[in-house]
């Protein structure tokens, strides 16, 4: 979770020793009026010879580099286009922050002159953003390359100063988002680890070192899982030596008569699919399987970290699904903590029994104002939205308008999908209160009703994080396997809505 940059807010000051130095222009490839004191007079015209040759018009995010520019303070100058009027408005500051990383020199001390051109002075905000996206776009996973180059810092600069009109200002914006980049790296570190390193027990651990941060930590072995009636979660992964886990992770940032806010996250840190064995090809992706629970515990880091003002909840139920002679098989019927019975059809389809559990447990036992749950859950999720939305399902319409608002702000975003009685039919039992698959038709709709079962009431939303949390295309602000999906999202839910 180690950050590589160094990120600083300063005033501006004369550029004296060269290396990458970052201004911006709008569509008349114009640079702000400091810019040019700062890195030298000749500043516009360098950008516009530079610009007719590349045919670079100064549009949002559209970037230009010029090498060695004669008769500037720069090695090399990254020109960043603004745009103008709603382009500008609409601008994602974080996105440009991470596009202007890419384009940084490896283990170099870079220069952001952050003054947009021609217009009222960007906000503290718009420089913590950009610093933001910078920050996650350095992000590597690479502890376990035994051959590294000394100076190249993983791709990324060493070293990144931002000139700003007021870096107090900035200084204060950033902190909270410091603390999310933190929870960001934890998730995607958490989602990168091979299988053999994180396994449900070593989980657990990662989860309990929040306890440093505040957060107070709660974990249940096998033994106390079965005193509560975990049946559902242990059938999952009584065919793995390696033990089941649930974590309860508590955040208490708010007054006590406060009702705590709460996120349930799917862990199976590897699915071979037990007994209903998936295919070989592309089983090793599967280590990530546990990705909505990575979520949760780096969302619990960012709220401990920035002193969030909510009481939180972040609960992971941890196992590992393995085909051995004592596994789970297709036929038998489980006993939920809530008391429902569920006939297994498919033992691929465990992440739902896990869930059943955890959720059951949370608002039986904290009464929250609302639960959000997130899981790698179906296939069908990336069939039905590919990998950019997260498929969306709840039962109330307030929380399904806010985590969208979310999502659009955080570009992490999220796509409703209907839940209705017709679709229970299809995971109705005949030996059982329901079975744990409804078939092809529909999958994530069924998994979703199914979960729906296990929220009594309580305000809930489900994301299948399937297309989004692992294995997700490389964008601006990130280039890792393991996204980090979904602590932005949630992280800016409880911010704009539920802090006190």
């Amino acid at each position: 979770m180690a950050q590589n940059v160094k990120l600083e807010f300063k005033p501006y000051d004369k550029l004296t020793d060269g290396g990458d130095v970052v201004v911006f222009v709008g569509a008349d490839r114009k640079s702000a009026l400091a810019a040019a004191g700062v890195v030298g007079a000749g500043l516009d015209e360098a950008i516009a010879r530079a610009a007719d040759l590349e045919r670079f018009k100064g549009k949002a995010k559209s970037l230009l580099v010029l090498t060695a520019p004669h008769g500037l303070s720069a090695d090399r100058l990254i020109v960043a286009g603004l745009g103008e009027g709603e382009e500008r408005a609409k601008l994602d500051w974080a996105a440009l922050g991470g596009a202007v990383c890419a384009k940084l020199s490896a283990g170099g001390h870079a220069r952001v002159l952050f003054e947009a051109p021609g217009e009222a002075p960007v906000s503290a905000e718009a420089a913590a953003d950009f610093a933001l996206g910078l920050l996650l776009r350095s992000y590597r996973f690479d502890r376990y390359k035994t051959k590294k180059k000394d100076d190249d810092n993983g791709g990324a600069p060493a070293r990144v100063t931002l000139h700003v009109a007021d870096p107090a200002a900035a200084k204060r914006a950033w902190k909270a988002r410091a603390a999310v980049a933190d929870g960001v790296f934890l998730a995607r570190d958490l989602v990168n680890e091979p299988p053999n390193v994180l396994f449900p027990a070593a989980f657990a651990d990662r989860a309990a070192e929040l306890a440093r941060l505040g957060v107070d930590i709660e974990v249940l072995d096998e033994k106390a899982m079965k005193k509560l009636g975990m049946r559902a979660l242990l059938g999952v992964g009584q065919g793995s030596h390696n033990e089941s886990r649930v974590v309860v992770m508590r955040w208490n940032g708010a007054k006590d008569d406060v009702k705590p806010v709460a996120f349930v996250g799917k862990g199976v840190t590897f699915d071979t699919g037990g007994i209903s064995i998936k295919p070989s090809q592309s089983m090793e992706d599967m280590k990530g399987d546990m990705a909505g629970a990575a979520c949760v515990v780096g969302l619990m880091h960012a709220l401990a970290a920035r002193k969030a003002k909510v009481n939180a909840i972040g609960a992971i139920g941890l196992v590992e699904n393995m085909p051995d002679g004592k596994a789970q098989r297709p036929g038998d019927i489980v006993t939920s903590m809530s008391g429902q019975t569920i006939e297994i059809i498919n033992t691929d389809a465990e992440g739902r029994l896990v869930l059943a559990d955890v959720l059951w447990h949370v608002q039986d036992k904290y009464g929250p104002a609302f639960m959000v749950d997130l899981a790698t859950l179906t296939g069908a999720i990336l069939v039905a939205l590919g990998t950019e939305h997260a498929g969306l399902f709840t039962n109330n319409d307030e929380l399904a308008e806010r985590l969208a608002a979310a999502g659009s702000a955080t570009g992490e975003k999220v796509w409703r999908l209907p839940l209705a009685p017709e679709y229970d039919k299809l995971i109705d039992s005949k030996f059982a209160d329901m079975k744990n698959t409804g078939g092809r038709n529909g999958g994530s709709i069924t998994a979703a009703q199914f979960l729906q079962r296990f929220v009594n009431n309580t305000p809930w939303a489900h994301l299948d994080i399937a297309g989004t949390g692992m294995s997700s295309p490389a964008n601006d602000i990130n280039q890792s396997w393991g996204s980090g999906w979904g602590v932005r999202l949630l992280d800016r839910l409880v911010k704009d809505h539920y802090e006190s």
